[in-house]
């Protein structure tokens, strides 16, 4: 009887490198696809020639064929182009949520297909329950690793298809097992961020492709205290950066972005983490997906996170029309940024979510984001 075809997708990391070992070690023919997702446009920065390395070593010590296939011009229409769109209307979007999305599970497994493969692997930490012919995702056993919050946009379809060996497994455990088995990326840290910004400063990069656009920059009450360089290259939440120079209201509390007027061009911060400005009770979001195909019930309490290693909060789930939905918590989150992801559970379950809108009380919601002017002056 001939095995069971499963292409993984290996980056030359240790965990898809022991996702591929185990999946061979359970009898699957195996095959490593290497995905090409960026221009090597910045060598110092971006690290596919090492990685590319080390997947050929791994492969060779596993024994699995290796096939490399590019995605580059699938990611900057899909993703890259949705990345700057969301910075230069002021907010601060996760372009880890859109690449699983739209490359590592639509345009990888359509590949995979290809290949004569109906099932694909990664090396998330998460897990998959198929109850009757429905799929759940899970949160993964080792929750310092889970990235469920990464995957909420995953379809039933998706899911069927999909295998996360990882999900039951410790990082401690999985480091355990490539050193065990004398993987040569055994010791290799894990990979921070995205590629195509990689360890490069990310002002510097991001200006590359948008322009400033300089402009107020005040507290919360008010006050004028500075300039800001354009509210793409700032993010609430912000700690260092801000470039008050010292300015001070004598408290010796440090500086917080807290949040953007895009009619005015005007960044509010404030002082101190615990400040009521970078506090919200509520959020509105947009383009909602939901993993069972169905919005979760009215009225229910659930957990969301709105960034990821965020714990759980306690919230209310309210639905509303157009993919748009609103959530309560029971208490104050801290810097809700639109742009990111909040992310719905209950309990272990993901049960989907969507993109962060607005943060004040939840309404039918209207536009509250445009993009910003651009700056024909600036160098």
């Amino acid at each position: 009887m001939a095995k069971q075809r499963v292409v993984v997708g290996v980056s030359g990391g240790v965990d898809s490198s022991v996702a591929a070992w185990l999946l061979k070690k359970q009898g699957y023919e195996v095959i490593g696809l290497f995905m090409k997702n960026w221009d090597d446009d910045d060598r110092e920065y971006c690290s596919s020639r090492q990685d590319w390395i080390d997947v050929v070593s791994v492969a060779d010590l596993v024994g699995i064929e290796i096939e490399v296939v590019n995605f580059t011009s699938q990611y900057k229409n899909r993703v890259f182009t949705e990345f700057l769109r969301e910075y230069s209307a002021g907010r601060t979007p996760n372009p880890d949520v859109l690449c699983n999305a739209e490359i590592k599970f639509k345009a990888f497994l359509d590949h995979a297909t290809a290949l004569g493969a109906q099932i694909i692997a990664t090396g998330h930490y998460a897990r998959i329950r198929e109850i009757g012919e429905r799929f759940e995702l899970l949160k993964a056993l080792d929750l310092s690793k889970d990235q469920s919050y990464f995957l909420y946009r995953l379809n039933q379809s998706q899911l069927s298809r999909t295998l996360f060996p990882l999900g039951e497994m410790l990082k401690t455990q999985v480091r355990e097992i490539a050193a065990q088995i004398k993987l040569p990326n055994a010791e290799k840290k894990d990979s921070m961020g995205i590629c195509f910004i990689g360890k490069r400063p990310f002002r510097a990069f991001l200006h590359r492709y948008l322009p400033l656009y300089p402009g107020q920059m005040k507290t919360c009450d008010g006050r004028v205290v500075g300039k800001h360089i354009g509210l793409a290259f700032y993010t609430l939440g912000q700690r260092k950066g801000i470039g008050l120079g010292g300015w001070s209201d004598g408290s010796g509390e440090p500086w917080f972005v807290a949040s953007k007027d895009i009619e005015s061009n005007t960044l509010h911060i404030v002082q101190g983490h615990d400040h009521p400005c970078l506090l919200s009770s509520a959020l509105r979001g947009e383009d909602a997906s939901w993993i069972s195909g169905t919005a979760p019930q009215e009225g229910q309490p659930y957990t969301a996170k709105t960034r990821y290693r965020q714990q759980d909060a306690d919230c209310i789930f309210q639905h509303m029309l157009d993919r748009r939905f609103a959530l309560r918590f029971s208490r104050p989150q801290w810097a809700v940024t639109p742009g990111q992801s909040a992310v719905l559970y209950d309990g272990d379950v993901c049960l989907g979510g969507g993109i962060i809108d607005d943060t004040s009380m939840p309404r039918i919601p209207t536009v509250m984001y445009r993009q910003t002017p651009t700056d024909t002056t600036a160098s």
